[in-house]
Parts: C-alpha cells; sequence; structure tokens
C-alpha cells in the first residue's frame, strides 16, 4: 500500500525522535525539536549519541531525502509529530488552531490584504509556529516580513525549527507578549488568542483593559497589544471565544474596540470544530482607526457552516466576496 509523503514525513520524524529522546534523556518534543535542526542542517548535530544511533538517524534522514516534498507536507508531518508530543506531555494549554480553521484565517487575510504588494505580520502568541506556517504556505508571499512571540522556550524551539524546515524568514523573540515589545508596528496581526487571567498584575495595570479588581483576563491585554502594535489601518484577526462580550469585564472591551478600532467582521465558526458549546470560537476581525480609515457600511457576520459542505461554503464564499465589492 502506497504511502503518502506526509506519513512518509511523520514516521521519519518520530522515528528520529524517539531515538534521540532516548539518547539524549529528554522529552518527544525537545527531542523533535533536535530532529527538526538535524534534517535543516542535513547532518547529525548531538555529539553525546552512540554510533549505532548515529547510524540509524542517517539511515532514516537518507531515506527522506530524494523525493521533493512541499512546503505544506513538511507541515503536515511536523504538525503531526507535535501533536503526538503533546498527548503525551498533556499540555492541554498548548493546543494547536486546527488546519481547517488556519486555511479559513488564510483565506480571510488573502481577501483583506490584497492589494499589499509586501506587508508585515505579527502572532503575538505564535506557539509551535503552526498558524502562521498556514499563512505563510497559503500567501506564498515571498516579501512578508513575519514576527513570532511566545513565552514558552519549548515551543518556541519548535516553531524556529519548523520554519528552517519550510524556509519560512521569520523573526522571532522568547518573551512574554504582554511584556514590552522592540518591534515596528505591523500591517497585520493574527492570533489564537490565548484565553484565561494574566498572573502579573503589575504589569496589567498599564493596559486601559486592566481589571479595576483581581486579574485581568490575557486575552483582552493580548488584544490592546496587537492594537498598539499595529500601524493605523492595519488588520488585525483575532480567535475568540463566543462568549467574548459575555463576562463582567466585557463593557470596558466594547468600549475600547468603539475607541480604537472598526469592526471589519465576525465569523462564527461550526459548533462540529469543538468538544462542546463553551469551547468555540469566532474570527473577529478588526481594523486600527486612522486618519482617512472610514468603517464598513456594514460589518461581515457570517455562520460558517460545517467546512465539509462544500455546496454552503461555496455560498459562504460568493457572500464573502459580494461583502468586499460592496464595502471595499
Amino acid at each position: 500500500m502506497k504511502t503518502s509523503p506526509v506519513e512518509n514525513l511523520f514516521t521519519v520524524f518520530n522515528e528520529t525522535t524517539e531515538i534521540l529522546a532516548e539518547e539524549l534523556s529528554c522529552t518527544y518534543l525537545e527531542a523533535l525539536a533536535e530532529s527538526g535542526d538535524n534534517m535543516f542542517h542535513g547532518t547529525i548535530l548531538q555529539d553525546e549519541i552512540n554510533e549505532l544511533s548515529k547510524k540509524r538517524l542517517e539511515k532514516a534522514y537518507d531515506s527522506i531525502s530524494s523525493p521533493v516534498f512541499s512546503n505544506e507536507d513538511k507541515r503536515k508531518a511536523f504538525q503531526l509529530a507535535i501533536i503526538k508530543g503533546m498527548r503525551e506531555a498533556s499540555q492541554p494549554n498548548h493546543q494547536m488552531t486546527p488546519d481547517s480553521i488556519g486555511l479559513f484565517i488564510s483565506y480571510l487575510i488573502g481577501k483583506f490584504m490584497d492589494g499589499h504588494q509586501r506587508f508585515s505580520l505579527l502572532d503575538p502568541a505564535v506557539g509551535t509556529g503552526n498558524l502562521l506556517f498556514t499563512i505563510m504556505n497559503y500567501l506564498k508571499k515571498d516579501d512578508l516580513n513575519a514576527i513570532g512571540v511566545d513565552v514558552d522556550d519549548l515551543l518556541l524551539r519548535l516553531a524556529f525549527a519548523g520554519a528552517n524546515l519550510l524556509e519560512q524568514p521569520i523573526e522571532f523573540f522568547n518573551q512574554d507578549a504582554l511584556e514590552k515589545l522592540f518591534i515596528d508596528p505591523v500591517d497585520c496581526v493574527v492570533c489564537d488568542l490565548p484565553v484565561g487571567y494574566y498572573p502579573n498584575d503589575l504589569r496589567a495595570q498599564e493596559f486601559e483593559l486592566k481589571a479595576d479588581e483581581g486579574h485581568s483576563y490575557a486575552h483582552h491585554l493580548f488584544i490592546e497589544q496587537s492594537v498598539n502594535h499595529a500601524k493605523p489601518g492595519a488588520y488585525l484577526f483575532f480567535l475568540v471565544p463566543n462568549r467574548l462580550f459575555e463576562s463582567e469585564q466585557a463593557p470596558k472591551l466594547r468600549e475600547y474596540i468603539k475607541e480604537h478600532v472598526n469592526i471589519q467582521g465576525l465569523i462564527q465558526l461550526p459548533m462540529s470544530l469543538f468538544k462542546n458549546e463553551q469551547a468555540a470560537k469566532s474570527i473577529f476581525v478588526l481594523q486600527r482607526k486612522g486618519e482617512g480609515i472610514e468603517p464598513p457600511k456594514q460589518g461581515l457576520m457570517v455562520n460558517l457552516p460545517k467546512m465539509s459542505n462544500q455546496q454552503a461554503m461555496k455560498d459562504i464564499f460568493r457572500q464573502i466576496d459580494e461583502w468586499f465589492v460592496e464595502n471595499k
């Protein structure tokens, strides 16, 4: 039975990662980053492994040296290996954005940024980089300046290894994205917002969206931080919980949005993508206000059907095309 390129790549990632995890006495995810580095550099970088393991690694890497794999093949195989590692490590907070959502966000960014020959893109909660890689593979732009920020050094190591494998030029910063960011304002922001409370109350005090008492919501602060690092007229694409405006801190968020950004659209994702109603999310599209920036006549409000329903999705794409003709 013929195996797909993604399966072939995943098999090599998995085998080499398991060898390295045992040899280096480290976790699967740490070993996966090491294996990604080996694959990118075309050599075994770890000095401390024995000769037998070295030969097994070389044989595995050689098995995929001749076929040409697309960037999407590499991304998907690397993503599968990361998912396996996360399941083993039981890291519920490190869920990757599902591919179907990533591809739809890529499509939206392509529509809104149409006409921009070159632009800069920031993901302030980049994690393993999968959402950013999906977008960059979809847009296929040589002059896209991408920046990723994450506080978790292991996730960022995986993102760095993934970017090298895909030969995507991304600048990474390993820091708390809600601290001061030393980056130039960007044309576009994308973020699967980390939902929950932000523990650093002292830093939260510097935000307009700080809580009046108790901990502030991290997802609110991420919105404000993103707007602060966006150029006037820049677009922001957030994956937000459907209950974003139902919390006790929501009135302050509403006021902030009214003052600083124009709402471009809200796309509710199908319930079939989520475990339960509490976990359901939408794509919230904003544009930073600025001189000469007009709000749309009407926001793009869409309830996405199941993405496997091709006819219904065709209707949605037609509806979105019509919205762009009328509002852009």
